[in-house]
């Protein structure tokens, strides 16, 4: 399916309304660990049928950064029915975030 934009105008269609879990990674343009983590977060949307999986740019996007506590980037969130279930903030290998998010 590949990556979803999530912004404000679309966080309820898009993650909300979602008939199944959303992983969502919290990035920046300027974060040298948010351009490490990308291909990572591009190969699990690739990999998974079972998940949709989005991105929020935090700094086009501060009003979602701030809705969900976002205070380091990158913070990868698993949703479940529009709430995190799950989180994992910083850096991490595509096995250490399928296995904090419980995926």
């Amino acid at each position: 399916m590949g990556i979803v934009e999530i912004t404000t105008d679309n966080f309820d269609d898009i993650v909300v309304a979602a008939d199944k879990p959303v992983v969502v990674d919290f990035w920046a343009s300027w974060c040298g660990p948010c351009k490490m983590l990308s291909p990572i977060i591009d190969q699990i949307a690739e990999e998974r049928e079972d998940i949709i999986v989005g991105k929020v740019n935090v700094d086009e996007q501060p009003l979602l950064a701030m809705q969900f506590g976002i205070s380091g980037v990158p913070t990868v969130a698993l949703f479940k029915n529009g709430d995190v279930v799950e989180r994992s903030v910083g850096f991490a290998t595509k096995a250490e975030i399928i296995e904090e998010l419980g995926l």
